[in-house]
């Protein structure tokens, strides 16, 4: 597995725990991809209600603030496959 996604799913559950909403997938290009649902983040590849696909520059701009998630859909910069109202929820909670 990844060093990105390893530092990933310890970020994204020092920042938002758990999901109660659902199950989302998070595609990290060239370096895996990483699973949030009730239980949090973890390193993982099965079926999600929402998928979002991103650079790892993209990525880590999400989860450090730098990135706002709705501008890099907007650009192009963040994919989303399923859910988009889950994918908003996402987004504001990584906020």
């Amino acid at each position: 597995m990844s060093d990105v996604v390893n530092s990933a799913v310890d970020a994204l559950n020092a920042k938002m725990g758990g999901f109660e909403d659902g199950t989302a997938k998070f595609i990290i290009k060239d370096e895996g991809s990483v699973m949030i649902d009730s239980d949090g983040a973890r390193a993982g590849d099965e079926e999600a209600d929402v998928t979002l696909t991103a650079s790892r520059e993209t990525f880590e701009g999400m989860l450090n603030g730098d990135v706002n998630p709705t501008t890099a859909f907007m650009t192009g910069k963040l994919k989303v496959d399923g859910n988009m109202g889950l994918a908003m929820k996402l987004g504001s909670a990584l906020a």
